[in-house]
């Protein structure tokens, strides 16, 4: 079986295993007590940080250990908005951000305070004009992934600290998919991170805090961890995770190397072994080991069986595998296509042999899901003139546009498909299915049923 969704999940590093085991007999005790096997617990845990601070860039009492990414991030976003609260309540955040960065952005909102939400590009990347231009008297704190969980697109973070610490506004930046990899450039004031994303145990996440920069914790009063993270911390698990961190980093440079080498071959061979397929994301400004396409007519969730029956690990961002009708938010803010995506993200280690058979296993896999779902019967179709109405309503993702595609030949140059269709991915697939098909895309229309999205056939 081949593991291809590091970016979920990194498999523990053989470092981790190890320091984990050993600090298991030596860190179980309380490290706020005085005695002997409380200031050996203190000590393993001052060690971690240490480790842990060198490897962010950070001072070591800037820096707590928390019980997840998503705490730390929850955490500090509460903090600093409750640190700044004289300056005003109101929160940038980029569209594509991690669901925990928005789950908190919209508890905010709830809570009676304003959010802007900035649009990304095609590739996922924010404009740092746009981040500077939505800046008011009363941003209270702006949030920026340093790279994109599903599509692997790097952002502009020292662009954005840059114009944030000139409007003196903080920015929190969520570096859970690249701290493996390096430290984050630029000035900025808060960030986050997951153990897990690097091959350390999960269960522990990194909060750092820049000294000067206004915070209150939120939440009942804790003595551990400046107060910041309360509870027991759990000393094994943490140093793992610094152990790990330092280990991933030592070989950084290399992997970095051959996993772009590999991702670039993917990149450029799906589109070549597999028709009709959009390769998503920024080809340069991206993570190593992260290449993420979608596939025309083709199921997400299907096409994850089907290469999960042929020994691949990987996930997808694809509305079908939510079990819902609402495509995931990232390829929606990116405007891309959303059915029958997904995502390999390689971790560290990945052999080439594994990589060339998942080229040789994709097309059958692309080809036999297309085939079980070009079985049922088309959508019936009523002519009005030069256009045709394809009643696609209470279908779901992709059929709507496997319906376009058998009709568009069935009109003439100039006229029209008006697909009717009710779910909400289609809003976005069928606009990303005529630009990969040179059909021009006229809009949507209401309808009596669903909705009408119009397409004008070219050629």
């Amino acid at each position: 079986m081949s593991y291809f969704d590091a970016a979920s999940a990194a498999p523990l590093h053989p470092v981790a295993r190890q320091a984990l085991l050993a600090s298991l007999d030596e860190g179980w005790a309380d490290p706020a007590r005085l005695y002997r096997e409380g200031r050996r617990a203190r000590m393993l845990l001052d060690a971690a940080r240490e480790a842990a601070a060198e490897a962010v860039g950070c001072r070591p009492d800037e820096l707590v250990f928390t019980p997840s990414g998503t705490r730390a991030v929850h955490q500090g976003v509460a903090g600093a908005l409750a640190g700044r609260r004289r300056t005003g309540r109101h929160l940038i955040v980029s569209a594509v951000e991690h669901s925990s960065v928005l789950h908190a952005a919209e508890a905010h909102e709830a809570g009676g305070g304003t959010v802007t939400r900035v649009a990304v590009d095609r590739t996922g990347a924010v404009d740092p004009a746009a981040y500077a231009g939505a800046l008011r008297a009363d941003t209270a704190l702006a949030c920026l992934q340093s790279a994109n969980h599903e599509v692997g697109t790097e952002q502009p973070v020292a662009e954005v600290a840059q114009a944030c610490r000139a409007a003196g506004v903080p920015l929190l930046v969520d570096a859970a998919q690249t701290l493996g990899w390096g430290p984050v450039a630029g000035d900025w004031s808060l960030l986050t991170a997951s153990a897990h994303k690097w091959g350390g145990p999960s269960g522990v996440g990194l909060l750092v805090v820049r000294k000067g920069v206004r915070f209150a914790p939120q939440g009942p009063a804790d003595e551990r961890e400046s107060g910041r993270a309360p509870g027991f911390e759990n000393i094994p698990a943490i140093v793992a995770a610094a152990a790990s961190l330092r280990a991933v980093r030592a070989e950084a440079a290399r992997e970095a190397a051959r996993l772009r080498e590999l991702t670039d071959r993917i990149r450029a061979r799906v589109p070549a072994v597999v028709p009709d397929v959009e390769v998503v994301g920024d080809p340069v400004r991206r993570l190593p080991g992260i290449v993420t396409f979608s596939c025309l007519y083709v199921d997400g969730e299907s096409l994850l069986h089907e290469l999960d029956r042929a020994g691949f690990s990987v996930s997808s961002g694809s509305s079908c595998t939510s079990g819902t009708l609402t495509p995931s938010h990232v390829l929606k803010a990116m405007g891309v296509l959303s059915e029958g995506n997904v995502r390999v993200s390689l971790p560290p280690g990945t052999r080439d042999g594994d990589v060339e058979r998942f080229l040789e296993v994709l097309p059958e896999a692309v080809a036999e899901v297309r085939e079980k779902l070009g079985a049922p019967v088309p959508a019936a179709g009523s002519r009005q003139g030069d256009a045709l109405v394809v009643d696609a309503v209470g279908r779901r993702c992709p059929i709507p546009v496997i319906e376009l595609a058998k009709a568009i030949g069935d009109v003439p140059v100039g006229g029209t498909v008006r697909v009717l269709a009710d779910d909400e991915a289609a809003r976005l697939d069928i606009p990303a299915w005529c630009e990969m098909r040179g059909q021009e895309y006229v809009g949507e229309e209401p309808a009596d049923r669903g909705t009408a999205y119009v397409v004008r056939r070219v050629s």
